[in-house]
Order: structure tokens, then C-alpha cells, then sequence
């Protein structure tokens, strides 16, 4: 586990909401917001935006937000429509909450908490809409207990979005960023149509496309420890198609 950048007064106090999609993650949640609220960002909250997990997930957020009444807030979700949705669920929410900076990251452990701190401090002292916790930098790690066939499939994605989009990002599927909310409502949560994993493919584009500085900066990224991915046969056709959708919805759009 890193260390934590202790960043200075007044950028560790940023309003900083961290949304968090969770479908059956009961046993992980809790770690996770414990590890989040540890962080020396005593302006970091947590929104968890729960598709009515049937492992109970939705009542540990709960209890998490009783626990915490001023920092976790749990948006109940009518059933599973897709992490796009969650996000675009959540994002809003956040923004409309009064949020100046929103985090996405993923609820199984994989994305280091420790690394938000610095990953803020990068984005505030640069230019950047959006920073990246990259895996595919140099100083990017994948987790030796990563299946193969998981960093084919990671590796094969990008260089196949990278051809057909032509997006300057190396790890253009990534999960974990922090946004800064001018960067979201410039975006606009409406034109965002991706309801599975290509919506961070679609996030990206945007950005690019409206002129947003991007920037990476290098994580570790981990195997999950407890748990099923929900990485599905629908979800990778999905993915698979979104780039020429994408290229045809926002060709008007520009910067």
C-alpha cells in the first residue's frame, strides 16, 4: 500500500466526491470507504450509486452512511442498467451536490485509494480536465495475480479504441480519474449514451474532442480480492461496436 501525498492548504480541503458504482460488492465496500475516508482530504465524501445488489450491498451502504451521515451518501438504483448508467446516475448527482472535483473508481479493491491525493494534487496544479490513474505509463503496474487472458483482452482494447479514434491516451479504458466538475458540465452527462464499460471510452473522447488537457499519472492496479468481475459477453460486443457509434454521434462536436 503507498503512502499518501500530503497535499498543502487549501487543495487538501477541495470538495472532492468520490462515485463509486457497486453491484455486489458487500465485502469489499467497506474497506474501501474506510481506506477512502482515512485520507488527508477532509473534504473527500463518497457516493455510492447501488444497482440493487442482491448480496445486500445497498444495506452495508447504508449502514456506511449512517456510520458517516456527513461523508457517504447512497444512491439506491431501481436494478442493473450498467456502470455508464451508475456513473451518469452518480456523476449528476455529485455535481448537483456541489462538488469541485468528481472521482471514479472502481468499488473491488483494484484502484488504489492512497493514490487520490496525489492524483488531485496533479490535477490542481496543471491545467488538466481530467487526470488519469494510468496503468499503461511508464511506472503503471498490473498486478502479477492478473489473468493473461485479462491483459490481452485490456491490451487488445486499447490499441484496437486507439485505431479507430485516434485519442491520445494510453490507457484508454482506465476507471480510476478525478474530473474537474467545469471539465464533467462542459462534457454534458446527456450525450454520454454507453451504458457498459466503453463509457470510459466515451468520457475520453469527449474530453478530446472539446479540448480538455488529459493527463496520466502511473498506478498499480490489482487483482480483485473478493468477488465476480461483471465483465460479460454483452458488455465486450458492446464495447466492441462503441467506437464507430462514437466516431458517428459526436462528429460534430469540437472544442
Amino acid at each position: 500500500m503507498i503512502e499518501p501525498v500530503q497535499l498543502p492548504a487549501p487543495w487538501r480541503d477541495a470538495r472532492l466526491t468520490v462515485v463509486v458504482p457497486t453491484y455486489n460488492e458487500a465485502g469489499n465496500l467497506p474497506v474501501l470507504v474506510e481506506r477512502l475516508l482515512a485520507l488527508p482530504l477532509p473534504g473527500l465524501k463518497v457516493l455510492v450509486a447501488d444497482d440493487n445488489s442482491p448480496d445486500g450491498t445497498g444495506e452495508v451502504a447504508d449502514k456506511l452512511a449512517i456510520e458517516h451521515p456527513d461523508r457517504v451518501e447512497v444512491v439506491h438504483r431501481a436494478g442493473k442498467e450498467g456502470l455508464g448508467r451508475a456513473y451518469v446516475d452518480g456523476i449528476g448527482r455529485a455535481l448537483d451536490g456541489g462538488a469541485e472535483y468528481v472521482a471514479q473508481m472502481d468499488a473491488d479493491l483494484s484502484h488504489p485509494p492512497e493514490a487520490l491525493p496525489g492524483m488531485l494534487g496533479a490535477l490542481l496544479s496543471t491545467q488538466a480536465g481530467v487526470v488519469i490513474g494510468s496503468r499503461y505509463v511508464p511506472g503503471g503496474q498490473l498486478d502479477e495475480a492478473w489473468p493473461l487472458y485479462r491483459r490481452a483482452l485490456s491490451g487488445w482494447a486499447n490499441l484496437y479504441v486507439h485505431t479507430l479514434l485516434r485519442v491520445r491516451i494510453r490507457d484508454l479504458t482506465a476507471g480510476f480519474k478525478i474530473w474537474r466538475a467545469d471539465a464533467l458540465r462542459d462534457i454534458g452527462l446527456d450525450r454520454v449514451q454507453s451504458n457498459g464499460y466503453s463509457f470510459q471510452v466515451e468520457m475520453h473522447y469527449l474530453a478530446t474532442k472539446l479540448g480538455h488537457t488529459i493527463l496520466e499519472v502511473p498506478i498499480r492496479f490489482e487483482e480483485r480480492r473478493d468477488g465476480a468481475s461483471k465483465m460479460t459477453t454483452a458488455t465486450k460486443i458492446e464495447s466492441a461496436l462503441m467506437p464507430f457509434k462514437l466516431r458517428s454521434r459526436h462528429r460534430n462536436i469540437e472544442g
